[in-house]
């Protein structure tokens, strides 16, 4: 049976865990021909932390997985070395879809492995705002000034804020991660 693509529940925060480990036990118990590739579908983001600017990975799931399996024989019960192989995986917690679990569709998996590569290259702000918010400017020349969001460009992760200079508004541009949401 072709291998299919299937959805694997983990736990929480270990999807990377268990995508490593099913790539070396395939590699040492050779499984390739039952076991192919499995996907930790993310996207970068950046994000200030402590003002520092950093960028670490989102998962778009988080405690899925996809894996390209043959899980099903010919006959369509379901391949027990494949199966006892994934179920025997340590933070696996089974297939969405209990025991006979469903395999995606075509359509599911381009729409997904399209995200993906979409956003492989490109860093997304973590954070999104909003015309009309008023923030805090925390870097640069106006830190600690505030200032209210007249335009967004999410693509460049750039904000138009206008910030209060000597009476006035003025608009300044920012990078998402100098300024943060006011409490206001």
């Amino acid at each position: 049976m072709p291998k299919q693509w299937f959805i694997l529940h983990a736990l929480s925060g270990h999807e990377l865990k268990v995508q490593k480990n099913i790539a070396s036990r395939v590699q040492q118990e050779e499984m390739e021909d039952l076991i192919g590739e499995v996907l930790i579908p993310s996207e970068k983001v950046s994000e200030v932390k402590q003002g520092r600017k950093t960028t670490v990975n989102r998962k778009f799931f988080p405690g899925y997985l996809l894996i390209n399996i043959s899980l099903y024989n010919d006959d369509k019960s379901v391949n027990a070395e494949a199966w006892t192989f994934i179920q025997n995986t340590p933070g696996v917690i089974g297939f969405l879809g209990g025991d006979r679990p469903p395999a995606m569709s075509d359509e599911e998996v381009n729409a997904i492995v399209n995200q993906i590569e979409e956003k492989k290259e490109v860093v997304a702000p973590k954070v999104m705002f909003e015309p009309g918010e008023t923030v805090k400017v925390t870097d640069g020349p106006f830190t600690s000034s505030s200032g209210i969001i007249d335009e967004v460009d999410p693509e460049r992760g750039v904000l138009k804020v206008l910030v209060s200079v000597f009476g006035r508004e003025a608009p300044v541009e920012l990078e998402y991660w100098q300024v943060e949401r006011s409490a206001e």
